[in-house]
């Protein structure tokens, strides 16, 4: 399958400031993969290392010495390691730290050769081990499931993926195409992105194998538990990863996890997830002027799963008829796939992280989805799972914040709204709003910032 991460690998090797590359990212997205794909396309030699299979060779890396290393590892695998004609890929690296740390000995002495390491549990050992990281001379990147868009690519609609990029304000858009990829939309809810569920869905076409799938990479997240800490902890991460996924959008309620466990187990259970990258917590803001994260209630967050299809499976949503959402789950779906996609849309070295704004009073509650910053602006966000909806929260914000633009995603056709206006209730007093509607399909979501700066340019 087409991922937008090989161009990214290919630029990597090219560039000339290049610096070992540390690939994160959940289990089962497909880093592995796309290594082995470039490695053996783009090199004359590829050099593959999984320290978590072969115990053996981590001794190796104890050395402070690439050579000597190196040595070893031709040695040990008949493979020649050659600066600008070998791939050297480190997987799972995060079972063996000092493979980590021997990252910046590779920069500082050996800087022709291309090195690329993985691990789906390594941010936890990077949490770890902050103060041994080679700063400043390795560099990250992060891969995420397939997005909506690799995943028409994948069913072979790349035509529909152009469609989408090419579309502007002023120009026509087709009702046809629209409903055909809102119909490959509704089936990409219930498959989701992770590479083997698109496989088997693409070769079979079988809905039940597409289930097995998921129940196996949902096994191998518990499986990763064991891990963690104790059995109650492992219990608690259980509780917080079913929580999560039957409540996307709704702030987190500890005593809704389990009313018999302290809230700072649970709120610990649920870092460990988002450590993991099972999980993104959007965290609340005040914000609405750059930084975005100036004013964060780090305390306060709700859930964003890893994968929509992994969502319709842990909320027991079953596959029998991808044409039909269900009702009663179609809000937080839909919510789930922008969060999804909003993460895609940032750069492949960008670790993503999404806000939302929220203002309980009584009465008086409002909340917009998501804080989104395009360029130097941050954009209020509301996510629709039709194509009607009020959108009281959403002028409320623009209200007291003194915007004049605001995003809606729905299931409609482009739409642009300027000048309208409306009347606003406000610290109990009533107040003309005047502002600008820029309305999108949900599936133009990744494609948000490039719109919406053509748009208010």
């Amino acid at each position: 399958m087409k991922r937008f991460f090989d161009t990214y690998l290919k630029e990597w090797k090219d560039t000339s400031h290049r610096k070992p590359l540390v690939i994160r990212g959940a289990r089962q997205v497909g880093k592995t993969y796309a290594v082995d794909k470039f490695g053996k396309e783009q090199f004359k030699y590829y050099l593959k290392i999984n320290v978590e299979q072969e115990e053996n060779t981590r001794e190796i890396f104890q050395s402070k010495h690439p050579e000597l290393i190196l040595s070893e590892l031709t040695a040990l695998y008949g493979i020649p390691v050659i600066e600008g004609e070998t791939l050297l890929f480190i997987d799972e690296i995060q079972t063996t730290p000092e493979a980590l740390v021997a990252l910046r000995y590779f920069y500082e002495q050996m800087p022709g050769l291309h090195v690329i390491a993985a691990g789906s549990l390594l941010d936890h050992t990077l949490n770890e081990m902050a103060y041994s990281m080679p700063v400043g001379r390795i560099e990250f990147a992060y891969m995420v499931p397939l997005t909506f868009n690799e995943f028409l690519i994948a069913s072979k609609q790349e035509e529909l993926v152009n469609y989408i990029r090419n579309f502007s304000f002023g120009k026509p858009y087709g009702k046809v195409v629209h409903q055909k990829i809102t119909e490959y939309l509704r089936m990409y809810f219930f498959i989701g992105g992770m590479p083997e569920a698109v496989r088997v869905f693409l070769e079979t076409k079988n809905l039940i194998e597409v289930e097995k799938v998921h129940t196996s990479i949902l096994t191998s997240f518990q499986y990763d538990f064991a891990k963690y800490g104790t059995r109650k902890q492992q219990e608690y991460l259980k509780d917080c990863l079913n929580y999560a996924a039957r409540n996307i959008g709704r702030k987190i309620k500890y005593s809704a996890i389990n009313n018999k466990v302290h809230s700072g187990y649970l709120k610990e259970a649920l870092l460990k997830l988002e450590l993991s990258r099972i999980i993104h917590l959007v965290r609340k803001t005040k914000s609405s002027k750059v930084p975005i994260n100036q004013y964060v209630d780090n305390n306060v967050f709700k859930p964003v799963f890893l994968d929509i299809g992994l969502v319709c499976h842990t909320a027991k949503i079953k596959l029998a008829d991808i044409r039909n959402l269900i009702t009663d789950f179609e809000g937080a779906l839909a919510e789930q796939f922008v969060g999804q996609e909003l993460i895609s849309s940032f750069e492949f070295y960008e670790d993503a992280k999404l806000y939302y704004w929220a203002r309980e009073a009584k009465n008086a509650s409002a909340e917009i989805d998501f804080l989104f910053q395009i360029g130097n602006r941050i954009s209020p966000i509301e996510v629709k799972a039709g194509k009607t909806g009020t959108l009281k929260s959403l002028q409320v914000y623009l209200a007291e914040k003194k915007e004049d633009t605001g995003i809606r995603l729905n299931t409609d056709i482009p739409s642009l709204g300027n000048g309208l206006s409306t009347v606003v209730s406000l610290h109990g007093e009533k107040k003309k709003l005047n502002y600008n509607l820029i309305s999108l399909p949900l599936y133009m979501a990744m494609n948000l910032k490039g719109i919406t700066d053509k748009t208010t340019k």
